[in-house]
């Protein structure tokens, strides 16, 4: 009975949400118009209706899914009476459920927005609201009359059980992985609808970004997490053995995590010479609207991926004439205001502080470019010669490697130059250690018989970043410690006075790490062999020993799983139990891998195929380094921490030069 009146009022909750969005919305610009504080309130009030009117939905949706109302579409497709509840309650593990969640966030965003800018920013505050529920309006609609959660199978079609989750989804890093990203793809609305406003209202100074600063960090963090999440389900789950394929869901994340990077450092040129005024206006909105272009990719069924929702048709070709109206809009905005953003601030030398964010910009700009082409180059293909011609890895290697390992070097460059104009002193004095470390690096490596450009290119500068970084901390660390501090009081002191700069830093060691694991795949090592029980295989120091395999039951699933002892040099590692699964449900074949795990490698093993003898196909990958990827997804997160924050008072950043 709860749930049903749950249901009832979710699926009510839904349509409501779409009438109080417009209304909030057409109140926003009424009262930007007019000036008119009590319309502005007004506006203020529907968004946060709609806010928990959306929340209302996702409890009804939640409790559709939790008391097992087969008699709905969406719940029968991807649920089961004996699925877990952990996966239950993931309703974006399909097209509706997902865009409810995407509505919701965008709801609770504009509430957020509308709660911290209660007593400020009232010039800015109505055209944010009109933008966000602009937002919310085209999304609500789209859950409640095309692709509603709630909504009812014919008379009759009623199931007893649903078809269940897809198996690969059925992973605990699949379960925050999409909310994770989700709150990265949204919570760049935010910036978004501010700098909107400040291009509608001409207040075009620095309250835009200062204030949503911090929204911007949160949004770019949430995205390269949930990346990384991506890239830990795929190395665990998908069997083959690697953790990113260019794939082009994956791709169209990635698009606005290096736009939402290129804007989080050329914000700080404006705030310091008040130049790349139009630069970020136009960074912030292609870094949103490349977010719901992504949402586009991934629901529209444009692209061929191992994870994107099939729905092609009018609801794609709507979906994209919304992306169109969202990126023209902007752009119109954008050009309407060029001649008032124009700085008169000039760079003073290319050996400075901000020619090299500049060209930080750039490098941004061409991976962002390069993924742009090589993810759509399929449809390029097809419009033009009527076939889909697919791009494989070797074209984002081969031409995102250079960009890449430039983007490294002034990752260490950057920070460290002075504005303005940098002298030979400056330059010796922040580098002279750095470069010798790094010539040492180069020396090593080819002592121990490196030979190959990129790996030796990638590691060098790995160690010349890291060591800027430590000579940085190392220089202020000791001045500090000059005025009675330990050194744990000191670092807090460099955090406390210089948050960003600091915090910034670690983030950057967090590059360095995963850089150190994209250098391994280079000798990653891939062999295939058909054991019988009781046979070795020798790779390399490893011997791998097939035992034997064994049936697996489960009330959704029946496989084998083969027992392999792994030794190193002689000596025992332990016992690895790759499996191979089919799901009755879906009728889905999957593998699950079984990897032995050192921080200078992987050992991983697929079950690939059994013999009626019980003869084992098993694929090996011994994959040097990978580990430091996902450390250095931990120190991303220490580093994101550390700037975010609330570090108490903090040196004030210098303004901007404002003409």
């Amino acid at each position: 009975m709860i749930v049903t009146l749950l249901v009832a009022l979710g699926g009510l909750a839904l349509y409501v949400s779409v009438f109080f969005a417009v209304w909030a919305g057409v109140l926003g610009v009424l009262g930007g118009l007019r000036r008119s504080p009590a319309l502005v309130a007004s506006a203020e009030r529907g968004a946060v209706a709609v806010f928990v009117l959306l929340s209302t939905a996702m409890i009804g949706l939640e409790a559709a899914l939790l008391g097992d109302r087969f008699d709905l579409a969406f719940v029968a497709s991807i649920s089961t009476r004996e699925q877990p509840w952990l996966f239950k309650v993931a309703l974006w593990g399909g097209q509706a459920g997902s865009l409810l969640l995407w509505t919701w966030m965008l709801g609770l965003m504009g509430f957020l927005a509308v709660a911290q800018n209660r007593r400020r920013n009232r010039t800015l505050m109505p055209w944010v609201i009109a933008v966000m529920m602009l937002n919310v309006v085209f999304f609500a609609a789209l859950c409640s009359f095309v692709s509603n959660p709630f909504e009812a199978l014919p008379p009759g079609s009623a199931w007893s059980s649903g078809q269940g989750m897809n198996p690969l989804l059925q992973h605990p890093a699949m379960m925050i992985h999409p909310p994770v990203l989700y709150i990265g793809f949204i919570g760049f609305s935010v910036p978004f609808a501010f700098a909107c406003a400040a291009l509608i209202t001409g207040e075009l100074g620095t309250a835009w970004f200062e204030t949503t600063r911090r929204w911007s960090l949160t949004a770019w963090f949430f995205l390269g997490m949930g990346l990384m999440l991506g890239g830990r389900w795929a190395y665990e789950v998908l069997g083959w053995g690697g953790y990113w394929a260019w794939d082009p869901v994956e791709n169209s994340s990635l698009m606005p995590w290096l736009a939402g990077g290129a804007f989080l450092h050329s914000v700080m040129i404006q705030e310091k010479r008040g130049m790349l005024k139009v630069w970020n206006f136009a960074l912030i909105g292609l870094a949103y609207t490349l977010c719901v272009f992504s949402t586009f990719l991934t629901r529209s069924g444009v692209v061929q991926s191992v994870h994107s929702f099939a729905n092609a048709g009018w609801f794609g070709q709507l979906f994209l004439g919304y992306v169109l109206v969202l990126a023209v809009g902007y752009a119109a905005l954008l050009v309407s205001r060029v001649p008032e953003l124009r700085s008169q601030t000039r760079l003073d030398s290319i050996v400075s502080r901000e020619a090299s964010f500049l060209l930080n910009n750039y490098a941004f700009l061409a991976l962002l470019v390069i993924v742009f082409y090589g993810t759509l180059f399929p449809v390029f293909s097809e419009a033009i010669t009527g076939v889909q011609v697919q791009i494989g890895p070797p074209f984002f290697q081969r031409y995102a490697g250079p960009v890449a390992i430039f983007l490294l070097f002034l990752t260490g460059v950057g920070p460290l130059v002075a504005w303005r104009r940098a002298t030979w002193v400056n330059l010796r004095k922040s580098f002279v250690w750095p470069a010798g470390l790094s010539l040492l690096a180069v020396a090593l490596l080819l002592a121990f018989g490196m030979r190959r450009f990129y790996p030796i290119a990638f590691l060098t500068l790995c160690v010349f970043v890291a060591a800027t970084i430590f000579e940085e901390y190392a220089r202020a660390i000791r001045a500090r410690m000059g005025r009675g501090e330990n050194p744990l009081v000191a670092i807090h002191g460099l955090l406390r006075r210089n948050q960003r700069r600091y915090g910034g830093y670690v983030v950057h060691l967090a590059v360095i790490l995963m850089f150190i694991g994209f250098a391994g795949a280079t000798f990653n090592l891939e062999e295939t062999k058909l054991l019988a029980p009781g046979e070795s295989w020798s790779l390399g120091r490893y011997t791998l020993e097939y035992r034997q395999v064994r049936p697996v039951d489960h009330p959704h699933y029946a496989g084998a799983v083969a027992r392999l002892a792994l030794h190193a040099d002689g000596k025992p590692i332990g016992m690895l139990l790759p499996e191979k699964r089919m799901y009755f449900q879906q009728e889905q074949p999957t593998t699950i891998p079984a990897v032995a795990s050192r921080f200078s490698e992987d050992f991983y093993v697929i079950l690939a195929g059994l013999e009626p003898d019980q003869s084992a196909a098993l694929k090996v990958f011994i994959n040097p380094l990978v580990n430091w990827i996902w450390i250095g997804g931990f120190v991303f997160v220490v580093g994101n921490t550390l700037l975010l924050w609330p570090m108490g008072k903090s040196a004030k950043p210098a303004r901007e030069r404002e003409s």
